[in-house]
């Protein structure tokens, strides 16, 4: 959000109150530590000359803490006392503290040492913050980031304010896309961004990679991968100088990164205050370990996951008989298959989502999961979501319980926009979430394995009364982790730890806990496949350890082959693989019957068919690998598909490339994204042999190579140094 008018004014009928001085500065016992303190400053709006300049005058309090060994928390308030319920739930605890605060005697100034990482808040005018990384060997300081001048403000709007929106839609979007806070009232930071520095993060977009320049909105929503909006929106960004920043609040916070200010990533969120956390990290890994440690891990997840996932796709008609020709025609075509997942019907329609199996298409569904599991060896995944159509009687049941979302006069809120009088289950009353946990418990009585856990973006912002009083405008993001959290407890209380798996869209910090996430619904176009990929290392670059996509995209009807098995290759090595699609069954013999039937040539060893077999086996050889690297995810936060600035952090080519990625530390893969199967790729410093060819490089410099008219069946993809699979 834009508050101001080029760099000297601010917008019409807005008031700005920002930071001109440092008053005062405390130091003040925190946490439990020993020896842990915080450092509190006193910081007006105006420099203070006389004592008749402290009236009438904003002023913001800000208390520098720390809850872990390189992390300082920050918290500014306005109007101190109005950030409790905000923030995320963070694993040290809210009140644990590290810190080690001092006053300089001669000049006043204050520091908060926490490991590696110091806070630093000079005493005086201008106002200045910074943040330096700390060399434990020398004991030299690196400059990382700081807010100085009037970085710290409080904005107040007028009805008239060219920053604000009239909110529209049920969902809390507004006529500009941002978040709707029915708000006139915003606090804002501004933290430095150096020369040649790179953003990266909040979350899966699927907008340019490196995020310079761009406006991200922390709102999620179902928009797809060619908008701007985002399924899973984490207010958490790193940078190539060693640093990240988690800001602290669960609804709606707006970036403006080297936008508003040219140097300085700039984050608002509505109200009086605003808290962030500043987290240093040597490397990339680093960070992410410590942001993980702060936020949640990433658990294990079963290694059948690992393996190709075959879907029923979203409108197409299917019953018992459907699914036994499609996993029976798989296995007679020597294409190994770990799970399948039933999507949205098999429940009735207009029933969605009462958890009750279709019994005219599927009359007796655990004899016929039973006879999955023995005779092919399959896992079995079933679609859900937390919506309940008012024609299921699951709804007449949750309704009298007090288990849906209720509107301000006491009545069930209700929308027709996925089903008819629909109505969402109140995840904030525990009792609701016990109930919703038992019918997922059900299904997996039945001899279902995972679910698909869809939707959970669509949760109005406004006009709802939450069962614990959360402020709707808060839950809009909330709602997510509440889901994704009952529907993974769900598993693991049945199946047991490391047994859990979802198939999610949707999600927000912490997120990361309740694997896994897929890239939402995407175009079939080699430009659609290019975005997922972006979206995936923007979310792997946010704390999440696994990612998925669906293989081929998810929109078509008529079958492109060529998207297809290029898409196959990147999508089976990806952490996780599935066929998924929306009104075209993904198997492969459907893209080879269609090329035939309209003349098209099949090169030979090239059929859609041969080249889904043969990456599907190579994922398989490569289960030991992935399944060891799932535990480094789990362990340190450190993805399985990794973004190539966070292996070669050094390489200043590696922080721009979005078109490749490592898969583990071991594997270099550059998906063909065109149909002539040419692509070009970077190679950085070292030895790499290619795995199709056998071609072994050694590279002073990292280089550049380009390869033209390959076939479906590779993909350049090369093994670093001397690892051997």
């Amino acid at each position: 959000m834009k508050f101001t008018d080029g760099y000297w004014c601010v917008r019409p009928h807005v008031q700005r109150a920002a930071s001109e001085e440092t008053y005062r500065i405390t130091t003040t016992a925190y946490g439990d530590g020993p020896a842990s303190s915080a450092l509190r400053a006193l910081v007006p709006s105006t420099r203070i000359a006389s004592i008749g300049h402290t009236m009438n005058l904003a002023s913001f309090t800000i208390t520098v803490s720390s809850p872990m060994e390189g992390v300082a928390r920050v918290n500014i308030e306005r109007w101190r006392g109005e950030s409790v319920g905000q923030g995320f739930p963070i694993v040290p605890g809210d009140e644990a503290s590290v810190g080690e605060a001092s006053i300089d005697e001669t000049t006043g100034d204050g520091t908060l040492t926490a490991g590696d990482l110091k806070v630093a808040i000079a005493k005086g005018a201008p106002f200045a913050m910074s943040f330096l990384g700390l060399d434990p060997a020398s004991g030299d300081e690196t400059p990382l980031t700081a807010a100085n001048g009037r970085a710290i403000a409080h904005f107040t709007l007028d009805a008239n304010a060219p920053v604000a929106s009239e909110p529209v839609g049920e969902f809390g979007a507004s006529e500009t896309g941002l978040a709707a806070d029915e708000s006139d009232r915003y606090m804002r930071v501004q933290l430095g961004l150096g020369v040649g520095e790179n953003v990266y993060g909040f979350g899966e977009h699927f907008g340019p990679f490196v995020k310079n320049g761009q406006t991200v909105d922390i709102w999620n929503a179902d928009g797809g991968t060619q908008s701007e909006q985002g399924y899973k929106n984490i207010p958490f960004y790193l940078t190539n100088r060693g640093y990240g920043v988690l800001v602290n609040h669960r609804g709606h916070v707006s970036f403006e990164v080297g936008t508003e200010n040219a140097a300085a990533v700039q984050f608002s969120v509505p109200g009086e205050s605003v808290e962030f956390f500043v987290i240093r990290g040597r490397s990339p890994k680093e960070i992410l370990d410590r942001y993980t440690a702060l936020t949640g891990r990433p658990p294990i997840v079963p290694e059948w996951s690992y393996g190709l996932w075959l879907s029923t796709s979203f409108t197409t008609d299917y019953d018992e008989a459907t699914v036994s020709e499609m996993v029976s025609r798989m296995r007679d075509l020597d294409i190994p298959l770990n799970a399948f997942h039933y999507d949205c019907f098999w429940m009735k329609p207009f029933q969605l989502c009462d958890f009750t199996w279709d019994e005219d298409q599927f009359p007796n569904p655990e004899a016929m999961l039973k006879r999955f599991h023995d005779e092919f060896g399959l896992h079995i995944c079933v679609w859900t979501n937390p919506y309940i159509g008012q024609e299921s009687a699951v709804y007449d049941e949750a309704a009298a319980a007090g288990y849906l979302l209720k509107r301000t006069d006491g009545k069930v809120w209700r929308t027709d926009m996925w089903e008819s009088g629909m109505g969402i289950i109140d995840v904030t009353n525990p009792a609701a979430r016990e109930w919703f946990k038992g019918k997922i418990k059900g299904l997996l009585r039945q001899g279902v394995d995972a679910i698909k856990t869809d939707f959970g973006e669509r949760i109005p912002s406004r006009g709802v009364v939450w069962h614990d009083g959360t402020d709707p405008a808060l839950m809009h993001n909330w709602f997510t982790q509440l889901y994704n959290q009952a529907v993974f407890e769900a598993i693991e209380e049945e199946r047991g730890t490391g047994e859990a798996v979802l198939y999610a869209r949707s999600a927000t910090v912490g997120g990361q806990m309740q694997p896994v996430h897929w890239g939402g619904d995407c175009e079939s176009t080699f430009e659609a496949m290019a975005q997922s990929l972006r979206g995936g290392l923007s979310l792997l670059s946010s704390g999440f350890g696994y990612w998925s996509h669906d293989i081929g995209g998810f929109e078509d009807t008529v079958p492109d082959s060529d998207v297809y098995k290029r898409w196959v290759a990147f999508g089976l090595l990806s952490s996780h693989s599935r066929l998924h699609g929306s009104r075209l069954y993904r198997v492969p013999w459907l893209f080879d019957d269609w090329d035939r039937e309209h003349g098209r040539e099949i090169p030979e060893g090239q059929s859609a068919v041969e080249v889904l077999r043969e990456f599907t086996k190579l994922k398989q050889r490569l289960l030991p690998y992935l399944v060891r690297f799932g535990e480094e995810a789990h362990e340190h936060g450190t993805p399985i598909m990794r973004p190539m600035f966070m292996e070669f952090p050094d390489d200043p080519a590696a922080w721009q490339l979005d078109r490749q990625y490592m898969f583990g530390p071991d594997l270099l893969v550059a998906p063909v994204f065109s149909r002539a199967g040419d692509v070009e790729y970077y190679l950085p410093a070292g030895k790499w042999t290619n795995w199709f060819t056998g071609e072994t490089v050694e590279l002073a410099a990292g280089a550049w190579r380009r390869e033209s008219h390959v076939g479906y069946d590779y993909v350049p993809l090369w093994i670093r140094g001397d690892a051997r699979f």
